[in-house]
């Protein structure tokens, strides 16, 4: 590995929670250059780079409304296609779905037909695409088998906002949604909430507070807002995770349907750093996913450092391998 160059593309806010300068220093005691792109400069001087890491999630949000960053992502674009050498993690087109709350939903429903054997689902989920009256949607959600408590969710899944939801408890609180959203069945899961970081091959579960039990059905119950954020934060104390009741822990998640599922999803995704929320229903025990991220924060994962590294030299080392064999030379990814 030594000689290696690997760009980083992040935000300033995910470059300080990865702690880019310390894995900086860990790389250069591997005999690996850690650069870090400046987007709004020209990439070819920066350059060359066998591989690049990237969130660019604000930027592909952004460039939907904003003509600078359209230019910007337009940029990246152009130089990763002038360079098919440069391994790229991940593809633009994966990490672009992810922040599309109806595409993901898509994705964790067909989980329950690929992954049967493991007892694995996701909730119902219904997508509001715009206002609509109320019947309306009542005679939707319950044609797709939904059931109050619901979960309301953004569309987009990325920034502040995308944090911001709601629990709603009965028709009238649907009055509250604003579209383009998601509603989705709310699961009791006994206030805890398993988070699976994905690092190429390896992944990694750590538990996260989450929201208390709550009855299934109609009630007269007030809509509540909260910030997903918060709730799960590691050290949240909110009294929306506080048990009502005694209630006995639930068993883990297996390691062998984590894995399988891991697996699946690497698959389906085309990635190699993402996350998976899961929660264990109270009732069936049933593993249901409830979210999938684009290289999440991956706290509480003391190996990151080591696995990301090793993921890097895993795929450059895959890609070395394929030119020596004659195969093509197009950038992969870390599957």
């Amino acid at each position: 590995m030594s000689g290696r160059r690997v760009g980083f593309c992040l935000s300033d806010k995910k470059r300080r929670r990865m702690n880019l300068d310390a894995f900086a220093v860990f790389c250069e005691g591997h005999g690996v250059e850690v650069v870090e792109i400046d987007l709004a400069q020209p990439l070819v001087p920066q350059g060359p780079f066998d591989i690049i890491v990237h969130k660019l999630s604000d930027v592909i949000v952004e460039a939907e409304q904003d003509s600078q960053s359209q230019q910007l992502l337009a940029n990246f674009q152009s130089y990763v296609s002038a360079h098919p050498a440069t391994v790229l993690l991940d593809p633009l087109p994966a990490m672009t779905q992810l922040l599309d709350r109806f595409a993901s939903c898509q994705i964790m429903s067909k989980l329950h037909k690929s992954l049967r054997d493991w007892h694995i689902c996701s909730p119902p989920h219904l997508e509001v695409h715009h206002a609509s009256d109320l019947p309306s949607i009542q005679q939707a959600l319950m044609t797709q088998g939904l059931s109050f408590p619901l979960i309301c969710k953004t569309r987009v899944a990325h920034g502040s906002l995308s944090h911001e939801m709601s629990l709603i408890f009965s028709a009238g609180g649907l009055a509250v949604i604003q579209p383009p959203c998601v509603l989705q069945s709310f699961v009791s899961h006994g206030a805890v909430l398993h988070k699976v970081f994905v690092v190429g091959d390896r992944h990694f579960c750590v538990e996260r507070p989450s929201l208390k039990n709550f009855p299934s059905g109609s009630c007269d119950r007030k809509t509540i807002f909260f910030n997903s954020h918060k709730v799960s934060k590691p050290e949240s104390n909110s009294d929306l995770t506080a048990l009502d009741e005694q209630m006995p822990c639930l068993p883990p998640p297996s390691s062998e349907a984590v894995a399988a599922l891991v697996g699946e999803l690497r698959v389906q995704l085309g990635m190699a750093l993402f996350g998976v929320d899961l929660i264990i229903n109270i009732h069936t025990h049933t593993l249901t996913v409830i979210d999938i991220n684009i290289f999440p924060g991956y706290e509480g994962v003391p190996q990151f450092f080591s696995s990301l590294l090793s993921l890097i030299e895993s795929v450059l080392e895959k890609r070395a391998s394929t030119r020596t064999s004659g195969g093509p030379s197009a950038a992969t990814t870390g599957l």
